[in-house]
């Protein structure tokens, strides 16, 4: 899933996107299961990902 104008990923998996945002990946696992973090995941087979620009707008404050 690659934006086709950067080559960025649209998504991360949990480990990578737990780095990003300094947080355990146990963190963002139990986000996504009890559904009450600033961000959400989406499921792709069965595993968590998380959207890049998700992630941005949490660091820059705008998440929920």
């Amino acid at each position: 899933m690659n934006n086709e104008k950067n080559n960025f990923p649209e998504v991360l998996p949990t480990d990578k996107a737990a780095a990003v945002i300094n947080r355990k990946p146990q963190t963002l696992r139990k986000w996504a299961c009890l559904e009450n973090g600033p961000i959400n995941p989406i499921r792709i087979n069965g595993r968590l990902a998380w959207r890049v620009a998700d992630l941005e707008a949490l660091l820059n404050g705008g998440a929920k």
